[in-house]
């Protein structure tokens, strides 16, 4: 493509979008995570929203991918092929949803873009005329466009600058999501200067199994422009239609799960030459074109000016962001941290429109009932039990209460199964274990309880109890097992899950099996069922039964057992025949090592400990996953015998020396963390987010905080990273004061706790619930007398 300079009304831009922002919402930059495989957007967003405006970016050069990241958009990128509707934030494999990318073209089109819907009428585009905010996103294309998009829940907008003298089309690629499309069609009415549609898709993770090879939701459009259209014209497939006005055809998923360039369909509008400025409203649902169009009535009506809409995106995200209020640290860190809550706060999104309908699991229209205001969709299950979900608990309650009471709709239309990895209205069983358990208790005990939790429990606890045709089948494993609880018939008959059994890895299924327990117990007994409770607090021990004490001449692991009860020997990819275990392996684990994986019993530390053989082994052991021989850190990226901090197996290790009562070196590697792999910078995340996963793990870190027992409350101690920050929240304010806070202070040498000298390195569950006072004493000198006795460790939970 020719590149143009861009005339002086789409440059006028820049300033207004730049100086609308104020508040923590100025400090936010959505182009942190953009590479290193953070997989976020940086397009337009309110929180918790629908609708993601987000720039779709060609491959990198030399890349067969069918998009440039999961998340549609790579820093390294150099050319754009739309700006999309929809998006998820930081999630893996080739991503997904990106739907409906709309692109201004500065020049005829005169070839099908579906003869090549990665690169055809893509322009290139320089990061110097670029700007992306919280709400608003601006660049500047090399084929001399202005493009600014902002977003409200259900709907956005866009205003399209074209070069003077040049032709001034708008692409809607109604066919082209990231990951293909099964169909697709497109209406111009030239007369209402609209352009309606709608395609279905899917496809997440499809590529790796047949499994999630299919459609499992229908996204409905309507786009309404400001000018008169000056011609039209339509494309399926190959060819091309002038002066056309519906289309129909999607891209299909193609036999690999990748879609095949030559298929699809889409339409454009022309206007006149001469015409500088095009603006754009567009709704969208998943229910109905008619919701749809009342969505973008109740929310960006005619006469709305971009502006308006704009300011309106930046003053919710103030509001969200202002839940928490820091002072002190560098700029770089202030901004690090809005960013990273702002991550935490996209998702589950928004998924029923305004009316309160909503398509559910069995592709049904429903209505949200009763004390539910909305219903929530994308959930990551794997991921986000771990913190985001207690996160958006923690100052949201009504939002997550909204958020269980989804998660319990969506089984219940799923007959009775809760899916771990569920993308809009469909499940793709993407990843292990049943974490559904453990973030449901985990939103109760952070304080989210709208919502119909004795329904949830009762469902959660007879999914436990009764195995399915699903939990016994093998389809989709070993990373898209279709089971809700695969190999569950092996589980209450062995106490394991064993080699053979449906399993991405059996002993990693094991640990995500016995957190899902514990979360079960939990709920239970806050609900008074005494008897439950107790019964899956033993089913959580069954840990044990994969821990051999005998693993190594160093020590004891957990590690993969046959059906037999005999420990199976290791079957590594780089290996030619099966072998003896060893702690470096990946066999029978999920992203990680059984290095890695033998700390992931965070509800009962204090067993594993003694498994271990006391906590001095503990401690040696611990120093020897977190640094290398010569004492340098050994926090990411450093080989299968070490913490990977980049990612969800290894997050909730460093915590691990509160329990072994060394809390001083908690404090050390965590900050350790925070100053050096998460940056303000495009690369500033380490791996994906994982819908705001890691982001929580470092609003929590740089607060000083961590809630290390998913499925509870109680939150273990760090080191603050600011010298103040007041978490504001319904039922009291937390306040966090560290006056001596700062670069390279990273040591407690006192905690007072609602003014009262504290020696525990953890808070109850109370201090989560109902607020309080924190005050830290830091030094740049590790203070190893405070909290290091085993009454100051936080508690651990075994069978009773």
């Amino acid at each position: 493509m020719r590149a143009f300079r861009p005339i002086a009304l789409a440059a006028a831009l820049v300033p207004a979008l730049a100086s609308a922002a104020s508040g923590p919402a100025a400090l936010v930059n959505p182009l942190i995570g953009t590479t290193n495989g953070g997989n976020v957007f940086p397009g337009a967003v309110v929180p918790f929203g629908m609708l993601q405006f987000s720039p779709e970016a060609s491959p990198l050069p030399g890349k067969k991918a069918p998009i440039a990241a999961p998340g549609g958009y790579e820093y390294r990128a150099d050319a754009i092929r739309g700006f999309s509707l929809t998006n998820v934030e930081g999630w893996g494999c080739a991503g997904g949803s990106g739907d409906v990318p709309i692109m201004p073209v500065a020049d005829e089109i005169t070839v099908s873009p579906s003869t090549d819907f990665r690169h055809a009428y893509a322009s290139k585009f320089s990061h110097a005329k670029e700007t992306a905010k919280a709400g608003h996103y601006h660049v500047t294309l090399d084929n001399g466009a202005a493009v600014d998009l902002t977003a409200a829940l259900h709907s956005g907008a866009a205003r399209f600058a074209f070069p003077a003298g040049k032709p001034a089309n708008v692409l809607v690629r109604a066919s082209d999501s990231e990951a293909g499309s099964e169909k697709a069609s497109v209406t111009v009415d030239k007369a209402a200067k609209r352009i309606t549609g709608e395609v279905t898709s899917g496809n997440f993770c499809g590529y790796i199994n047949e499994a999630d090879r299919r459609s499992y939701y229908t996204l409905y459009f309507v786009a309404e422009f400001d000018q008169p259209f000056a011609s039209t014209g339509t494309w399926q497939d190959t060819s091309v239609h002038k002066d056309g006005t519906h289309a129909e055809g999607g891209t299909g998923y193609g036999e690999k799960g990748f879609p095949a360039t030559g298929k699809g369909s889409g339409a454009w509008v022309g206007f006149a030459r001469g015409t500088g400025a095009v603006n754009v409203r567009v709704g969208i649902s998943y229910v109905s074109l008619a919701n749809a169009q009342a969505n973008l009535d109740a929310e960006n009506p005619k006469g709305t000016t971009f502006e308006a809409l704009r300011d309106k995106a930046v003053d919710a995200w103030n509001a969200r962001l202002s839940h928490i209020d820091v002072e002190g640290g560098t700029p770089d860190q202030r901004t690090v941290f809005y960013t990273a809550l702002y991550h935490a706060l996209m998702h589950p999104n928004v998924f029923s429109d305004v009316n309160g309908e909503y398509r559910g699991f069995d592709n049904a229209v429903h209505r949200v009932a009763g004390s539910q205001k909305a219903q929530y969709a994308n959930f990551s299950g794997w991921d986000v039990y771990r913190s985001q979900l207690p996160l958006v608990a923690w100052l949201e309650p009504k939002t997550a209460s909204d958020i269980a009471q989804s998660l319990y709709n969506q089984a219940q239309q799923n007959n009775g199964v809760w899916d771990r990895w569920t993308h809009n209205n469909g499940g793709t069983h993407v990843m292990n274990g049943d974490p559904s358990a453990a973030a449901i208790a985990g939103i109760h005990a952070f304080g989210a309880r709208d919502f119909d939790v004795q329904g949830a429990l009762a469902s959660l606890v007879h999914a436990a109890d009764n195995p399915t045709a699903l939990d016994t089948s093998h389809d989709g494993c070993e990373v898209e097992c279709v089971g809700q609880r695969p190999g569950l018939d092996a589980w209450l008959k062995l106490h394991y899950i064993p080699v053979g059994a449906p399993a991405w890895g059996p002993a990693a299924d094991t640990l995500e099996t016995v957190a899902a327990e514990f979360g079960i117990s939990v709920l239970a007994g806050r609900l008074g069922d005494t008897a439950t409770s107790v019964r899956f607090l033993e089913r959580a021990q069954y840990w044990r039964n994969l821990f051999d004490p005998k693993a190594t001449p160093e020590g004891g692991y957990i590690r993969n057992r046959n059906a037999d009860g005999g420990w199976a020997l290791v079957k590594d990819d780089d290996k030619e025949a099966p072998h003896a275990f060893t702690p470096s392996t990946e066999d029978g684990f999920v992203e990680g090592s059984a290095a890695q994986y033998v700390w992931m019993v965070p509800f009962n530390v204090g067993g594993l400990f003694d498994a271990m053989g006391g906590r001095d082994k503990a401690r040696k052991r611990l120093d020897a996953f977190f640094y290398q021989p010569d004492g340098s850190f050994a926090v990411t990226k450093s080989g299968p015998l070490h913490a990977e901090l980049d990612n969800e197996p290894s997050i909730g290790t460093p915590w691990l020396y509160n329990y072994a009562g060394q809390p001083w070196k908690t404090q050390e590697l965590v900050r350790r963390v925070l100053d050096t792999i998460w940056l303000n910078a495009p690369s500033g995340i380490p791996g994906n987010d994982d819908l705001g996963e890691m982001s929580s793990w470092y609003v929590f870190a740089a607060l000083g905080v961590y809630p290390s027992i998913p499925g509870r409350a109680e939150m273990v101690i760090g080191s603050p990273l600011f010298t103040r920050a007041v978490v504001h929240r319904e039922h009291g304010d937390v306040t966090i004061e560290a006056p001596n806070a700062g670069m390279g202070k990273p040591y407690v040498t006192a905690l007072k706790v609602d003014g009262k000298a504290s020696t525990r390195a953890w808070l109850p569950e109370s201090f989560a619930l109902k607020g309080g006072k924190l005050e830290f004493d830091l030094s740049d000198k590790p203070n190893t007398s405070w909290a290091t006795k085993p009454s100051d460790a936080p508690p651990s939970f075994d069978k009773r």
